[in-house]
């Protein structure tokens, strides 16, 4: 399946979409994207090949696109999901760690969810632990954090939802991201 035959609306990810400032505009006024995105069969094969994810940026608010996302891979995939936030302590019953450094695994994927001019700093920090993946969320591109990362070996993913992602490789999505437990390719007669 091509990238071009995946359906990328606001719909669907809106749960996982970040705030962030857009990326520096060329002259003629279209942000500047040189780094190439893994194909779809790569990101497959990363999250196939992972067994932990650390969310870093994450939030025990359900309002936040974190939230959503740590609700989702906590209870529809089959990862050890540990949670970075120096505030918190605990978010959705398990334990909030302050850095990558203090998690008790080095993580198959770091997840972020961090503002724009973190990700240089969470991509060193992802190398500095040995993490195979830097995943940044939808809504992230910064290729100083993609450029850091490969140079270490690192694979990179920017500006794609996990939650989506693993969701659609597994049957699970939806429009609005959500699984509709209908496997079908006609829509369904809501009875009013």
């Amino acid at each position: 399946m091509s990238d071009a035959s995946i359906p990328t609306s606001a719909a669907q990810g809106d749960a996982c979409a970040l705030p962030t400032p857009a990326a520096p505009a060329s002259p003629q006024g279209q942000a500047e994207r040189t780094w190439q995105s893994p194909s779809a069969a790569a990101r497959l094969g990363i999250l196939r090949r992972a067994k932990s994810i650390a969310i870093v940026g994450a939030s025990d608010n359900p309002a936040r696109a974190s939230y959503f996302v740590a609700t989702y891979l906590l209870s529809s995939a089959p990862y050890d999901v540990y949670f970075v936030n120096p505030r918190a302590t605990e978010i959705l019953g398990h334990k909030a760690y302050a850095s990558l450094a203090d998690l008790p695994v080095v993580p198959d994927i770091v997840d972020v969810f961090r503002r724009n001019e973190d990700l240089p700093g969470v991509a060193r920090e992802a190398v500095e632990v040995g993490a195979k993946t830097l995943w940044l969320q939808l809504g992230s591109w910064n290729e100083e954090a993609a450029a850091i990362a490969e140079a270490a070996g690192l694979e990179v993913v920017m500006d794609r939802c996990v939650k989506v992602e693993h969701a659609r490789f597994h049957g699970g999505l939806h429009l609005a991201g959500f699984d509709t437990g209908v496997i079908s390719s006609k829509r369904q007669v809501v009875a009013r």
